[in-house]
């Protein structure tokens, strides 16, 4: 049997797949391996372990006789980049995109090239220190000059995965693309600080996500890698035409436009809306909302404060009575007037006093509702002005009824639809190489899908 193997690399799980000709997942294994620290005691990958794992997992899947390895790509979280020298030797602890940036660092950067808001609209990226990856590479030249003279490769941390296997080093538009602060969207060429640094010598030529490269002993096609957001797209990309907003959630909820490419305005950028480049070379419309991880702190909280196991909200069905009174309760109180933008950037459940739930089903309820109304003002940034006619949630909130049923209410004028496939980063990385390994049309029914009625 003809299979794919691809490796998914989150910030925590490690995973990888073996998908046959149909898309089907016929083999998988996953780990969490334990962080290491940076020279400063900061918790980050441990580049080893995750190439130890790798070169493990695929000498045992190449053992498997009743599968032949046709091809290899890798999907990885993004804006983590591991430089290496002539030899391909890895220079430096792959950083933590979560580190404090210097702030003195940040000014002057931004101060020479133009200040924050010009610099921000051109390169789409919002002002996210070392998560913008670019200013990573940016530190490294001026902390460090002696290792940055030593650097041959800048690679994110998917084509680096791939060149463990190609020994070739490329870049790839999809993690170049993302809020890096390093590709000038209007021009859609690298932005010119990074050869006034001379960074520009130090970044390999981009390759396309659908070429692969053909290991000469196997004649096995290896990708280029993707970056995961832009990965799990893909899936979405080839089965509908008709426009669609991607609704991903997860920890983080982002709502991907692929059929919006107005310039972002700073105003947006502010708001955490950003683009992203997908394979294709098209812009997608991206705006970030931490709503999975505000659930989770203040599901614990509920949990706490009623006395029941956390998991206590996976039981809780939507309730229209419950919403209707706890609208009622709002506009009697008049207390709800807020900036509206003001509301993405806090939590308004945080300021709850959960006292006035009689019970956790309401108290959840409520904290669904305050979700719901950031989700709202989240997913019109990039639907706005777009002719968007569906909305497909996948991820954690589309197993949750209060989140679909308030939704939908939300926008009457879409079809709004809970989306379930397996694995979506790790098969858009297939797919993405599909003509260089699969003899098989791609199927039309990849995703299942649940329509919600407003």
């Amino acid at each position: 049997m003809n299979v794919v193997a691809i490796f998914d690399i989150g910030k925590t799980n490690k995973k990888v797949f073996l998908f046959n000709e149909n898309y089907q997942i016929i083999w998988e294994k996953s780990v969490n391996l334990p962080e290491t620290v940076d020279e400063d005691g900061f918790p980050c990958e441990d580049i080893e372990a995750l190439t130890n794992w790798i070169v493990y997992r695929l000498a045992e899947m190449q053992a498997l006789k009743e599968y032949f390895l046709k091809a290899i790509n890798f999907s990885t979280y993004g804006a983590s980049f591991v430089y290496v020298d002539e030899s391909g030797k890895v220079l430096t602890p792959l950083y933590n995109y979560l580190k404090e940036y210097p702030e003195a660092l940040q000014k002057e950067f931004y101060g020479k090239y133009k200040g924050e808001e010009k610099f921000a609209v051109k390169t789409a990226s919002p002002v996210l220190g070392s998560l913008n990856s670019g200013m990573q590479i940016y530190r490294l030249k001026n902390e460090k000059p002696e290792v940055f003279e030593k650097v041959k490769y800048c690679l994110h941390l998917p084509q680096y995965l791939s060149s463990l296997l190609t020994k070739q080093y490329f870049a790839d538009i999809t993690s170049i693309g993302c809020h890096t602060n390093l590709w000038n969207f209007k021009k859609m060429k690298y932005h010119k600080w990074l050869t006034k640094e001379g960074i520009l010598e130090k970044i390999p030529p981009l390759h396309f996500a659908e070429d692969v490269i053909q290991l000469p002993e196997s004649g096995i096609a290896v990708g280029v890698g993707l970056h995961d957001s832009s990965s799990a797209i893909i899936p979405y990309t080839i089965n509908f035409t008709e426009p669609f907003v991607l609704l991903s959630t997860g920890t983080w909820s982002i709502s991907l436009n692929p059929f919006n490419n107005s310039p972002l305005t700073f105003e947006e950028l502010q708001n955490d809306c950003l683009c992203y480049i997908q394979y294709n070379e098209k812009p997608v419309k991206a705006a970030r909302l931490f709503s999975g991880n505000e659930h989770e702190v203040q599901t614990k909280k509920l949990a706490s404060h009623f006395g029941v196991p956390i998991d206590t909200y996976k039981e809780v069905i939507y309730d229209k009575e419950i919403i209707a009174y706890l609208r009622d309760l709002t506009f009697n109180k008049q207390a709800e007037t807020v900036n509206k933008y003001k509301i993405l950037k806090e939590f308004p459940f945080e300021k709850r006093n959960l006292n006035d739930y009689k019970n956790y089903e309401i108290a959840y309820h409520k904290l669904m509702l305050d979700i719901i109304t950031q989700q709202i003002l989240s997913t019109k940034l990039v639907t706005y002005n777009s002719p968007v006619k569906k909305i497909f949630v996948d991820g954690g909130f589309s197993k949750n009824t209060i989140f679909m049923n308030l939704l939908a209410e939300a926008f009457p004028k879409m079809e709004v639809y809970a989306a379930s496939m397996a694995q979506a980063s790790a098969l858009g990385a297939a797919l993405a190489i599909h003509k260089n390994w699969n003899p098989k049309p791609i199927q039309n029914d990849l995703i299942d899908l649940k329509f919600y009625k407003h």
